[in-house]
């Protein structure tokens, strides 16, 4: 009986260790072999045995791209503090997984401390603004820090990028000051040009305007003129003459006036004189004013005409006066010739 139950356990133990033996690798992932405490053989994914208690998994490696968020922190050539974000993409290379598993500790705090140093390497040497422009050229030069010294340790450097630059805080504050103004000085130039467009158009608007209202006017009064004309010599015809003709036109306009002057119940303007001899006066004025004018104009003709006669009187005097001389030595040559022939 005793046998038997030791034959069992036996059994059952002989069952276990050799299960021990079986184990998986999952997809992208490799387990490292010991036997021994002895590097044995690198297992890929799938199932796979090793020996019993005397093989061991020294552990696994993870072969998958893997992604590093560093933070740092730095100065920059114009003195202002600034945190950058650099985020490393990484790999374990299939053919070097021994090297990446036996010859480096923690790839994290490696790969952090290249960053670090190139990073505090490149960003003194730039102003703030050359640190937003030229970010690709600072994930560039960590990109190639890295992959010379992590291709030593089984480790590809994918890509680096700056995902974030954090000035400080009243850094930022200033610069959005500074953007504002500019946003605010470019929105009041425009404004500016707008409004001078709306006074160049309300001017040329004006100016037409103006000259429409001047052809209206011109248009109207040679109608008024062409209209009093026809009715002048309509009134010719029937025996009036003209200084009649001129005196009823008058008359009538201003009672005309004065009519639609009445109509207006609102109207503040006086019309004076409104004396029925009004429309008299000022006709015997206008007439008045247009012969002292034309007696006006024919003095200053006839003035006119007198100064340019004095002014071509002088001129032939002038012309007679430069000719005397110039014959008086012609007289005198042709006497000395005289008395050299007698000699």
């Amino acid at each position: 009986m005793i046998t038997t139950i030791l034959s069992i356990l036996l059994a059952f133990l002989a069952l276990v260790i050799l299960f021990s033996g079986i184990f998986t690798v999952k997809q992208q992932t490799a387990a490292a072999i010991e036997r021994f405490g002895k590097f044995q053989r690198i297992s890929n994914s799938g199932l796979h045995f090793k020996v019993p208690v005397i093989d061991q998994i020294a552990g696994r490696i993870n072969l998958k791209v893997q992604q590093l968020d560093v933070l740092v922190e730095t100065k920059t050539k114009d003195d202002v503090f600034v945190k950058l974000k650099i985020s490393v993409q990484f790999q374990v290379i299939q053919t070097r997984i021994y090297d990446a598993f036996y010859k480096l500790e923690n790839s994290h705090d490696q790969i952090t401390s290249y960053v670090f140093d190139v990073v505090r390497a490149e960003v003194p040497k730039m102003k703030l603004d050359d640190v937003f422009e030229r970010k690709d050229d600072i994930a560039i030069a960590v990109k190639r820090e890295l992959n010379e010294a992590m291709q030593d340790y089984g480790y590809d450097i994918i890509k680096t990028l700056v995902t974030d630059i954090d000035p400080d805080v009243q850094v930022k504050a200033a610069m959005n000051r500074i953007n504002a103004s500019e946003r605010e000085k470019v929105a009041a130039e425009y404004e500016a040009e707008a409004e001078r467009i709306k006074i160049v158009a309300k001017a040329r608007a004006e100016a037409e305007s103006k000259r429409l209202q001047g052809q209206g006017i011109a248009d109207q009064r040679r109608e008024i003129a062409r209209g009093l004309e026809e009715s002048v010599d309509v009134l010719n015809n029937v025996g009036i003459n003209s200084q009649e003709a001129s005196a009823l036109i008058v008359v009538t306009q201003h009672y005309d006036t004065l009519q639609s002057l009445g109509e207006e119940t609102q109207s503040n303007l006086i019309l004076l004189p409104n004396s029925p001899q009004a429309g008299s006066d000022m006709l015997n004025n206008m007439i008045a004013s247009f012969t002292a004018s034309n007696q006006i104009g024919e003095a200053m003709k006839k003035e006119n005409a007198l100064k340019e006669r004095k002014r071509r009187e002088k001129e032939e005097f002038e012309k007679r006066d430069f000719r005397m001389p110039k014959q008086t030595d012609e007289g005198e040559e042709n006497d000395k010739g005289e008395d050299n022939v007698k000699e």
